[in-house]
């Protein structure tokens, strides 16, 4: 690549982070790079719509992690609940050891 594309490429790349903004890259399906794309190019905007959208999709992706008591909410679900199961631990001494 001949210098004066590379100084191209690095004021480009300056304006852009003057924006705020990065270059990078993802991996998808090619059905999926239409929708890729306009999400990408939705979120650069500095909207209220662009914040909804960066909302929704935080909260779609983090699903249902960012809920407290998930752990407790599991195991009440599970198939043992109401099972009448002992456990108890015995408490022995161990056993007897010469040093």
């Amino acid at each position: 690549m001949g210098s004066s594309q590379r100084r191209a490429i690095q004021n480009y790349r300056s304006r852009l982070s003057e924006k705020g903004l990065v270059r990078f890259e993802v991996l998808g399906r090619d059905s999926d790079r239409d929708l890729i794309r306009s999400l990408a190019k939705r979120l650069t905007e500095d909207t209220p719509e662009a914040s909804r959208l960066r909302t929704a999709v935080s909260k779609s992706m983090a699903g249902d992690e960012s809920r407290k008591g998930g752990i407790l909410a599991a195991l009440r679900r599970s198939p043992l609940v109401g099972a009448d199961l002992d456990l108890t631990r015995s408490h022995d001494a161990g056993r007897d050891t010469d040093i």
